[in-house]
């Protein structure tokens, strides 16, 4: 028995050390390279672990999972970004596959990464939310997951608040819908990113509504460039009214499509960090 445990603890001090020397890209930041501390490291991991084990104990073989990587209280919302993870992927046991920004700049790109990598990009809270989708429906997504899908329904130009419905641009959130449409329209197959987004027209889909005052998004056009409100309809856009793709929309429209659908939340007690990631 203490072989067996001295042996777990030099595979979690091997694995330690590894992330120490990994550099973590700050998603949606500025293009600065990040170390986790040894605090970030070990609550990312703690999480990770938890996460692991709750997805083990069901019969997912494709689960949708959400972080807290930034206060977004004051809006209403709790979970800034979600990825969907894959069990047997070809890159490991569970497998996170996501789109994220570039660099804090207007392009993004596709990753399929480890469970601990999801949590270490400085999360305000160590927070998950998992949803887990009918047999029916996991099998359709992984056999998308697992296609050329996901680059397909790339845009070009990333945009944080990107507006669901014109398809100049997309975020995060955006993607992993338009990857859940795709899987879904048996009907209509859906081939582009602009596809993608009329099937969402049509499905009712209704996005999340952030208010932002005039200052706030004169800031954020003049320092931010993974933000822009031109691709928004004028008139909200005046107003002040900026609807875009957050993770509570895209789990009401995946609950309301697939009523086996089951959620958990999984938490870690700590401190709240300063806010930071997506």
């Amino acid at each position: 028995m203490r072989g067996l445990l001295f042996a777990r603890c030099l595979r979690w001090a091997s694995l330690v050390i590894l992330l120490l020397a990994i550099p973590c890209a700050q998603a949606g930041q500025g293009c600065r390279e990040h170390s986790p501390s040894v605090e970030e490291l070990r609550d990312g991991l703690a999480l990770a672990q938890q996460v692991t084990e709750t997805l083990d104990r069901s019969n997912a073989e494709v689960a949708v999972i959400a972080r807290v990587g930034q206060d977004l209280s004051r809006y209403g919302l709790v979970h800034s970004h979600m990825a969907y993870v894959v069990r047997d992927h070809p890159a490991g046991r569970w497998t996170v596959v996501h789109l994220l920004n570039e660099c804090g700049g207007p392009r993004s790109n596709i990753y399929s990464e480890g469970l601990g990598f999801f949590f270490l990009d400085q999360p305000f809270r160590y927070e998950a939310r998992i949803a887990i989708p009918s047999p029916e429906s996991a099998a359709r997504l992984r056999r998308a997951l697992l296609s050329d899908a996901p680059i397909r329904l790339k845009t070009e130009r990333y945009n944080m608040l990107a507006y669901p419905f014109n398809p100049a641009s997309q975020n995060s959130n955006q993607w992993a819908l338009e990857l859940y449409a795709l899987a879904e329209a048996r009907d209509t197959p859906i081939t582009s990113h602009a596809e993608a987004v009329s099937w969402l027209r049509l499905a009712g889909f209704t996005p999340d509504v952030i208010h932002l005052d005039t200052l706030t998004r004169l800031g954020a056009d003049f320092s931010r460039f993974n933000i822009s409100f031109n691709d928004h309809p004028i008139g909200p856009r005046m107003a002040g009214e900026i609807a875009t793709t957050t993770v509570a929309s895209v789990l009401r429209l995946m609950q309301r499509r697939d009523t086996a659908m089951q959620t958990f939340d999984v938490r870690l007690e700590t401190e709240p960090h300063a806010p930071s990631g997506t």
